[in-house]
């Protein structure tokens, strides 16, 4: 279905009403679908012959529902990591292989995209309500650009990586600070100047490009302080988070 255009001929309630029908017949068309392979799936287990693989479904089910959505205490990372367990292990095995502590990547995250898989910059607005570009091609839990992500996905041969991925996110935290650390010999858990440079690009970063922006400096300073934060909470918990149930 085609994207509607704000067209002036039609006036801007006609214009309104067009689009609030437009999106309730997609909504409809979408549980259309939904309730459709919702009912093949009921035939599929009636009987006592898929007794097993309706509990197995039943675990995965309730499995991701504990692990949808945003997580309830940003604020710990216990919290977010015993939520998410997923998480916690995509995290170490990217600072085992780059050097990056959790608590960074974590606080990076946070700031970048307030943990949303498919965040972006808004749109400008025209006249109040007509949207127009985004500023940037920033995405995911990452907000990384397209660019710099074609370029990670060469340098790690990974074309299948997504910036939705919350694993390929921490990935390429690991891999952006390791391309830091080898341009400006500042070391990786050194949060304050790596979100510098993250925010700015590695050339930017090292032209002091931040210098002209004193919030940006300030917003680095509250990303160091979080990973401070985070750090301290997770030598608390980090032993029961190495146990767990249907780990």
């Amino acid at each position: 279905m085609s994207r509607q255009r704000f067209r002036p001929d039609l006036g801007l309630r006609d214009f309104v009403r067009s689009r609030l029908v437009s999106w309730r017949l997609r909504l409809r068309q979408r549980q259309n679908r939904f309730r459709q392979r919702l009912r093949r799936l009921r035939r599929r287990l009636r009987g006592p012959v898929y007794t097993a693989g309706a509990i197995v479904l039943f675990l995965l089910v309730l499995r991701l529902s504990c692990s949808s959505g945003l997580p309830r205490e940003p604020g710990d990372i216990c919290s977010i990591f015993k939520e998410k367990r997923s998480w916690y292990r995509a995290t170490k095995a990217s600072h085992e292989k780059w050097g990056v502590p959790e608590p960074v990547q974590i606080a990076i995250i946070r700031r970048e995209s307030s943990f949303r898989d498919d965040a972006r910059p808004p749109r400008k607005r025209y006249l109040g309500f007509i949207p127009g570009p985004r500023p940037t091609s920033a995405f995911g839990y990452g907000q990384v650009l397209d660019g710099t992500w074609k370029e990670y996905q060469e340098h790690q041969d990974r074309p299948g990586a997504e910036r939705s991925d919350f694993k390929d996110v921490t990935d390429f935290i690991g891999w952006y600070a390791e391309e830091y650390h080898r341009r400006t010999g500042l070391a990786k858990d050194d949060t304050f100047n790596l979100y510098l440079a993250y925010h700015e690009g590695i050339h930017g970063f090292q032209h002091r490009s931040y210098d002209a922006k004193p919030w940006l400096v300030k917003l680095a300073r509250k990303v160091d302080a979080q990973a401070e934060t985070y750090a301290a909470q997770l030598d608390a918990c980090r032993d029961d988070l190495e146990g767990g149930w249907f780990w």
